[in-house]
């Protein structure tokens, strides 16, 4: 693992390929780690890419730099994080890959700086879904229990309790039964173990929603986020068309956010996490994508 300082992060990465001409840069999920690109990593690095993974913040082995930080995990923050990591690197125009969270601060990323990544990758997620004024359908309000849970004290308390057992939960039921190896999913709870992590997903998922005040350092990128802005760059999506949390018809229909090449493919037979479930299709359909 490497590390990078940025203005309020100290981030954690690992790497592949250093020093190949074409950069990707791997964004992680909630729940998950910079372990779950460990089978699609080495194939894009085959492949001539320079490949990067960092953690997100409140995920070890990333840490605050300062203590008097908000410990804030609001969707505006995640995408600057990502600018920041590209910044402290001097990358150039990398293409940004993300998964849940990931895909979030990845496309935030875009957003809030045109030109910044020469492609975009979304996994599992619909593009223009972080306005907590969107209608809902019930199924999707029922999928999301967990935001609604962790809104309150019992559910703090829940999850400050057995933050293990909490996300066991969701890669038991966003998935088809039986797709992992509980010991990887031990492994990869050890990023879980950061002490700013439960406060970090608190406010994520508060702050979505209307229920916990932003960090006032990201006022501005917020309000440039809010409605999503087009963007401008090449974007696939990559959704599990047995999705356990978010249903495949909440990526649908998007094209109107897109100026530029935008694709959208169903993975048959995977649930929330393609690139654990399926990574040999998702590095496939990635560098079929990357170098189109």
């Amino acid at each position: 693992m490497k590390f990078v300082d940025t203005p309020r992060l100290r981030i954690g990465y690992e790497e592949w390929n250093a020093g190949a001409p074409r950069t990707v840069v791997l964004l992680h999920g909630w729940p998950d780690s910079v372990r779950c690109w460990a089978r699609v990593a080495p194939v894009l690095a085959q492949a001539g890419w320079h490949v990067l993974a960092p953690a997100l913040r409140g995920y070890a082995p990333t840490t605050f730099r300062d203590a008097r930080t908000p410990r804030s995990g609001q969707l505006a923050a995640l995408g600057r994080d990502v600018l920041e990591f590209v910044d402290a690197l001097q990358l150039q125009r990398p293409a940004l890959v993300g998964h849940d969270w990931g895909a979030r601060a990845a496309a935030n990323a875009c957003g809030l700086r045109p030109g910044v990544s020469s492609h975009l990758a979304l996994l599992s997620v619909g593009y223009g879904t972080n306005v907590a004024s969107q209608v809902l359908p019930l199924e999707q309000a029922r999928l999301y229990w967990y935001h609604w849970y962790l809104a309150t004290a019992h559910g703090e308390r829940s999850l400050r309790a057995d933050r293990r057992a909490f996300c066991r939960h969701m890669w038991d039921t966003w998935a088809p039964a039986g797709w992992y190896d509980p010991q990887e999913f031990e492994r990869t709870a050890d990023a879980f173990d950061s002490e700013d992590w439960v406060d970090v997903v608190l406010h994520s998922y508060r702050h979505r929603w209307g229920h916990a005040e932003g960090d006032p350092h990201y006022a501005g990128d917020e309000a440039a986020l809010q409605p999503a802005p087009v963007l401008d760059v090449p974007t696939l999506v990559l959704h599990g068309a047995v999705d356990g949390v978010n249903p495949p018809a909440s990526s649908e229909g998007k094209e109107r956010y897109f100026r530029a090449r935008y694709e959208r493919r169903l993975l048959p037979g995977v649930g929330h996490f393609p690139q654990r479930e399926a990574p040999a299709e998702v590095a496939a359909a990635l560098l079929a994508f990357l170098q189109a």
